[in-house]
C-alpha cells in the first residue's frame, strides 16, 4: 500500500496583466529513500514514506516555471525525483 501525501506550496498568484496563474499538481518521490527501503535500511535524512509519491500543488507561469519551482525545494542532488505534471483545470469548488 502506497502512502500519497498532498501538501500545498503557495497558490492563487496573479502574472503581471492581473490573470492568475495556472495550478500544476506534481508527483515526486525520493529515489534514494527508495533504494534504502528496498535493502532494508533508512536513509539518514528522509522519513521512509518519501519512498512513495507526495503530491503539491504549484501555482507558476508554465510547466516549467512549476518544475523550476519543486526543484528549489526537492533538488535531484538530495534524490528527488518528479514524476509527473499536470496542469489542474480551474473548478468552481475552491
Amino acid at each position: 500500500n502506497a502512502i500519497i501525501h498532498f501538501c500545498c506550496m503557495p497558490v492563487g498568484f496573479f502574472k503581471e496583466d492581473g490573470a492568475k496563474m495556472p495550478k500544476y499538481e506534481i508527483a515526486i518521490y525520493n529515489k534514494q529513500v527508495r533504494e534504502k527501503i528496498e535493502n532494508g535500511e533508512h536513509h539518514a535524512r528522509f522519513t521512509d514514506d518519501w519512498a512513495d509519491f507526495h503530491y503539491f500543488e504549484i501555482s507558476a507561469l508554465n510547466e516549467d516555471g512549476a518544475r523550476a519551482l519543486i526543484k528549489e525545494r526537492h533538488p535531484s542532488d538530495q534524490g528527488f525525483v518528479i514524476d509527473s505534471v499536470v496542469e489542474m483545470k480551474e473548478s468552481n469548488f475552491e
